[in-house]
């Protein structure tokens, strides 16, 4: 049993933990800094358009909660002594939505910069610019989804520790 219990294996679930809120955070920083200096240089031109197109740094900020949720659920699954699976498994969910956010991050500040700036030299460019944040922040989804489904994996490992 002590195959499947070794002391190192709660380091991984704790790693998942980090990897969850460090990547994801990091999305969200990237994608709200990104898109917010758009929002800027497009506000000196148009200020009526800044709280109509302050729409990419919102979506970037939804990635961090989704590090967030997924960091806390992880960490309530974490014990002193606790199988190896579960700890890979953890680990998994960890860096699948953190990767996924921080993907999804680059993607809507790169969008929102360019598509703030459009919006305010053609408005019909509004509608164009928040169907293509949506298809980026769906990448985040995907990735707490994926961490979801894992997480209800991990507490199934086979064998308990003593």
């Amino acid at each position: 049993m002590a195959d499947y219990c070794p002391v190192y294996a709660p380091f991984f679930g704790s790693m998942g933990c980090t990897a969850a809120i460090v990547f994801s955070c990091l999305g969200a920083a990237y994608g709200t800094a990104k898109s917010g200096v758009g929002l800027s240089a497009m506000g000196v031109l148009r200020p009526d358009l800044v709280l109509k197109c302050i729409v990419p740094v919102v979506m970037a900020g939804i990635l961090g909660i989704y590090g967030v949720v997924v960091s806390v659920l992880l960490s309530s699954g974490l014990a002193m002594k606790q199988t190896l699976y579960s700890g890979f498994i953890q680990f998994g969910a960890g860096l699948s939505v953190g990767l996924s956010c921080l993907a999804a991050g680059i993607a809507i500040g790169i969008t929102g910069d360019a598509g703030v700036r459009a919006t305010a030299q053609q408005p019909r460019m509004f509608v164009g610019m928040i169907l293509i944040l949506i298809f980026a922040e769906v990448l985040g989804l995907y990735g707490l989804i994926v961490a979801l489904i894992l997480n209800t994996k991990a507490s199934g490992g086979e064998g308990v520790c003593n």
